[in-house]
């Protein structure tokens, strides 16, 4: 399939400018109707919450599963923004909470983790087998998009014929050097702000679940780095934050994605480097369409509006590409 994206026009300069703008600014979503609560029971000791939009006659429909980013939720701006223009567009949506995320910390023992498909790929699934979808996608941001892409990766030459198209924006797709770039000094605010959010959602998870995690290894967090060491790595059998940093990183598998694949991202990024990007695996993939924009920052790709649009130019291009796959694959 071949697919261009319209021009990017940002309407702040500045990767940093345009990251906190889209994050604090409020939104509405006026043609979004109110959703549906679903369950999926993932795993014997696992239930993962999503928000569903369905159109009276779903199975006549095309679905989008969105994978939301690190401490984020079913309700960030993004998802609600994707879905707004989605179910314009005609699609169900599937807005997936990762596990404990969106208030889900009593549904589970475990906790998520940046390259954890087994759920992404259960709702998948389902979706066919349960609810007779014929036609999906799956777009993400941040850590979402990173297990967008390791899903479409792993899946391969296997995927299902109903999956026709993944997109991930701005995704961390290299972990370690995602990290790396994180712990640099000019981008303290944002540490600051995840570690903070981890540590707030291992307390309500403690809370939950009593005796399995140790609320004194919390005062000794101060970096993503360390709480993956002390919690994420043995929560799932990595050896350490960096054997699960190789190990969850989508940047392994992407060269065996076989399913129409958009990925945007932005040169000034503040914490996810360009240089993956141009590695031979995605390049000399012909099934992903790789768009690298000078400006955009992290999760954000606000340009200026006008009487049909918001201006939120990757929401707008997510549904575009996933509309015109199915398109593609219906002629």
């Amino acid at each position: 399939m071949s697919f261009v994206t319209s021009e990017f026009r940002p309407r702040i300069r500045g990767g940093h400018r345009q990251t906190l703008y889209a994050w604090a600014r409020k939104r509405r979503f006026s043609n979004l109707p109110d959703p549906v609560e679903r369950y999926f029971d993932v795993a014997a000791d696992t239930r993962v919450l999503a928000h569903c939009h369905w159109h009276p006659d779903a199975r006549r429909h095309p679905t989008i599963l969105l994978l939301h980013g690190l401490e984020g939720s079913s309700l960030a701006h993004y998802m609600c923004g994707i879905s707004d223009k989605a179910w314009t567009a005609g699609w169900n949506v599937v807005r997936l909470n990762q596990r404990n995320c969106g208030g889900t910390e009593h549904l589970c023992r475990g906790l998520y983790h940046s390259g954890l498909t087994h759920d992404p790929l259960f709702v998948l699934r389902e979706l066919i087998a349960r609810d007779g979808i014929s036609s999906l996608a799956v777009a993400g941001y941040s850590l979402g998009g990173n297990l967008a892409l390791k899903l479409a990766g792993e899946l391969g030459d296997s995927a299902p014929p109903e999956l026709k198209a993944v997109c991930a924006v701005s995704p961390t797709l290299d972990l370690a050097r995602c990290v790396d770039t994180l712990e640099r000094p000019g981008n303290f605010a944002y540490q600051w702000n995840f570690v903070r959010n981890l540590k707030s959602r291992m307390r309500r998870k403690m809370m939950a679940v009593p005796g399995v995690y140790s609320r004194d290894s919390l005062r000794r967090i101060w970096t993503i780095r360390r709480f993956d060491d002390v919690f994420t790595a043995p929560s799932h059998g990595f050896r350490d934050s960096a054997d699960y940093y190789y190990r969850a990183s989508a940047l392994r598998v992407v060269d065996r994605i076989r399913v129409p694949t958009l990925i945007m991202t932005a040169e000034d990024d503040p914490f996810v480097p360009v240089a993956p990007f141009t590695h031979a695996s995605i390049t000399g993939n012909p099934n992903v369409t790789v768009v690298v924009t000078p400006e955009g920052g992290h999760c954000a790709y606000v340009e200026g509006p006008d009487d049909r649009y918001d201006g939120y130019w990757a929401e707008r291009e997510i549904v575009r590409f996933v509309s015109a796959s199915i398109s593609s694959r219906a002629n």
